[in-house]
C-alpha cells in the first residue's frame, strides 16, 4: 500500500519531532505541536517515531529490513507449499496411471 506521506516529510517530521521533544514533557505532547505544524496526525508521528527508534537500535523490536524479509519469505513459503501440493497431486495421478492394469 502506497504511503499517504512522502519520505521527506517523515524524516523532516522526526527531526523537528527530536528538535521539540526536550520542550515537552512527554511524547504525546511533542506530537500534538509537531503534527499541527506539519498537518500529519500526532498518533502517526508516534508510530513514525517507535518505528525509528526500533530500527536504530535505540528501542526492542523487529526492524523494518527485518519485517520486510520475514514478509518476502512467508509468500515465498506459501508458494512453495502450493507447489509441492500440485508436484504431490501429480504424483498420485501418475502413480496411478502406472498402477492400472492395461488391456491391448
Amino acid at each position: 500500500m502506497p504511503s499517504k506521506y512522502d519520505p521527506e516529510l517523515r524524516q523532516r517530521a522526526l527531526r523537528m519531532l527530536a528538535e521539540a521533544r526536550p520542550e515537552f514533557e512527554s511524547l504525546t505532547a511533542a506530537c500534538r505541536h509537531v503534527g499541527g505544524l506539519l498537518g500529519v496526525s500526532p498518533e502517526t508521528l508516534r508510530v513514525w517515531q517507535r518505528r525509528y527508534d526500533i530500527d536504530t537500535g535505540v528501542r526492542p523490536g523487529v526492524t523494518s529490513d527485518m519485517a520486510e524479509e520475514n514478509r518476502r519469505l512467508r509468500r515465498e513459503n506459501a508458494e512453495l507449499k502450493k507447489a509441492n501440493e500440485v508436484l504431490k497431486a501429480a504424483s498420485v495421478f501418475f502413480a496411478k496411471e502406472l498402477d492400472r492394469p492395461r488391456t491391448k
